[in-house]
């Protein structure tokens, strides 16, 4: 197949092709009738140690850290917590300490 050609049907990350609804025209689109249209505008989350001004991220500070592990006993990735590169490398060194010395759960119960 030639560099670019398209296949026919769907089954790739494209927009083309027939949605899965089985509508031909297009069903998941933003100007489609009774659809709600997503918000054009979203808040940029800010980095919560920068904005403090907190430089050094300790691992004794337990209430601090749970904030940034949830139920799951996962290390909130930063698209979700909003924190800068430079702080998420902090915090989950600041995490891993704090299980090796049993202040935060491993696992979920």
């Amino acid at each position: 197949m030639a560099f670019g050609a398209k296949k026919s049907g769907s089954g790739g990350r494209g927009r083309g092709g027939t949605s899965r609804t089985g509508s031909a025209a297009g069903g998941d689109r933003a100007g489609a009738a009774g659809g709600q249209r997503r918000s054009l505008f979203r808040r940029r989350k800010v980095c919560k140690f920068c904005a403090d001004k907190i430089d050094d991220i300790n691992y004794k500070d337990v209430k601090l850290l749970q904030g940034f592990v949830p139920e799951r006993a996962k290390v909130l990735p930063r698209r979700i917590s909003g924190t800068c590169a430079k702080h998420q490398r902090k915090l989950r060194v600041a995490i891993m300490r704090a299980r090796v010395l049993a202040l935060l759960p491993y696992a979920a119960e």
